[in-house]
């Protein structure tokens, strides 16, 4: 991984960041608990935590830093 400091950050519409996790559903939770908001997508079907499941099983969900980056954390079904 790079990081790079930069003196003007436009965030961008896409995940800069993800993560693999073994249980969406407890990483959501811990997310929630810490007052990070899950964003949902217009047109995708979010279940009651936000994540979206993908037509292979896989479930997503995606969420901000602090400079409106989009970060992920995905399971693998």
């Amino acid at each position: 991984m790079r990081v790079a400091k930069v003196d003007h950050l436009t965030p961008q519409p896409f995940t800069i960041l993800g993560w693999v996790v073994a249980d969406i559903a407890v990483v959501v939770g811990q997310l929630a608990q810490a007052g990070v908001a899950i964003k949902r997508f217009a047109g995708m079907d979010h279940d009651e935590l936000g994540a979206w499941t993908t037509p292979g099983g896989d479930r997503v969900a995606w969420f901000t830093d602090p400079d409106a980056n989009t970060l992920s954390v995905t399971q693998y079904g």
